[in-house]
C-alpha cells in the first residue's frame, strides 16, 4: 500500500527528533573539529613556528629561503556540505530490523544537522546510474526537512548504480571546495573502477571526500539453511543456492571479500576517509570514530 502524506510526515518528524538530537548532543563539536579544515582558504605564508603542522610546510618557499616556512589559511564564513545518497535498488536490502536505506536516511539526517549547528550550507545528490535528482545548497531547518523527507519517500528511474556518474557531477557542479560525504553500499552494478578512479582522483583535488559504506551482514556470509533463491535487486538476476554446501558459502564469503577489499583499496588509493556501518551495528560509534580519524 502506498504511503500517504501523513505517513510520510510522521516519519520525517520521527526522524527529525532522533538526529536532531543525537547531532545537537554529540556531534555538533565534533563534526566542526573534524571538518575544521574543509572550507579553509589560503591566506599568508610565514615562517615555521614549534608547533605548527608540518604537513602545512610550503617547500617552494622553504627551498627558496632555506628556512621551513608554512601556508596559513584562514576559515571561510560559509561552508557547504554535500550529501552524496545512493539510490539504487540494493539500499532496499537488510536482514536484520533495519534496510540499507534506513540507515543511510539516520546518517545524512545527523550529519546535515551537525552542519546546520555550525550554520553551514547543505546539499544532496540522489544517485543510480545516474544522478536522479539534486537539491541545492541551502541553511535552515525547513531545507533539511525536505532532504529528509526526499530521503524517505523518493523514487528513482534507474535500479542499478554507477558511483563515478555523482562524483563527477559533484565537481562539475560545485565550483567552491565543500565537504563531500558519499553514502552507498558501493556495490557498483556497472563495473566502472577505472571510471570511479578517476573522478575520486579528480574531485579530491577539489573536496574533502568521505566514503560512508553502508552494508548487511548478510552480503558477507550466507547461512545454513538449504537451497535458496538468491535475487540481485539491481539486475533482477536469479540463482538457486545451496546453502548447506560449506564450499558454496566459502565462495561466496570470499567473493564478498575481494569486492570489499577493491572498495577499499579505491578510497585509499585516493585518500578518501571511509567509515564502514553495518545494518546490524550502531553507527553514532563509526561515525564518532571517523570523525576523531581525522
Amino acid at each position: 500500500m502506498r504511503e500517504t502524506e501523513n505517513d510520510l510526515l510522521r516519519r520525517v518528524r520521527k526522524i527529525e527528533i532522533k538526529t536532531r538530537g543525537l547531532s545537537n548532543e554529540i556531534f555538533a563539536g565534533k563534526y566542526h573539529t573534524a571538518f575544521r579544515g574543509r572550507g579553509m582558504s589560503f591566506s599568508e605564508v610565514r615562517e615555521y613556528r614549534a608547533g605548527d603542522d608540518v604537513r602545512d610546510i610550503d617547500w617552494n618557499v622553504t627551498a627558496r629561503s632555506r628556512k621551513p616556512h608554512i601556508k596559513v589559511y584562514e576559515e571561510e564564513r560559509e561552508l557547504t556540505m554535500m550529501l552524496l545518497v545512493d539510490v539504487s535498488a540494493s539500499r532496499l536490502f537488510g536482514s536484520t530490523a533495519r534496510l540499507k536505506q534506513s540507515v543511510m536516511t539516520e546518517i545524512a539526517a545527523v550529519l546535515a544537522f551537525s552542519a546546520a549547528q555550525n550554520n553551514d550550507k547543505v546539499g544532496c545528490i540522489f544517485f543510480s546510474d545516474r544522478v536522479e535528482k539534486f537539491i541545492p545548497p541551502k541553511k535552515g531547518r525547513s531545507h533539511i526537512l525536505t532532504i529528509i523527507r526526499e530521503l524517505i519517500g523518493f523514487e528513482p528511474q534507474s535500479t542499478r548504480t554507477r558511483l563515478s556518474e555523482p562524483v563527477r557531477f559533484l565537481t562539475n557542479v560545485n565550483k567552491k571546495r565543500c565537504t563531500a560525504f558519499i553514502l552507498s553500499d558501493f556495490l557498483d552494478s556497472s563495473q566502472d573502477a577505472d571510471a570511479l578512479d578517476d573522478a575520486l582522483k579528480i574531485a579530491r583535488g577539489r573536496h574533502d571526500l568521505v566514503g560512508i559504506r553502508i552494508c548487511d551482514p548478510r552480503e558477507a556470509e550466507l547461512p545454513d539453511v538449504g537451497i535458496l533463491t538468491l535475487s540481485d535487486a539491481e539486475t533482477g538476476r536469479k540463482v538457486w543456492v545451496d546453502t548447506s554446501s560449506r564450499a558454496v558459502r566459502d565462495h561466496y564469503a570470499a567473493r564478498w571479500r575481494e569486492r570489499s577489499e577493491r572498495i577499499d583499496r579505491t578510497l585509499k588509493h585516493n585518500r578518501i576517509d571511509t567509515a564502514l556501518v553495518s545494518t546490524q551495528g550502531d553507527y553514532v560509534a563509526e561515525l564518532i570514530k571517523l570523525f576523531k580519524q581525522r
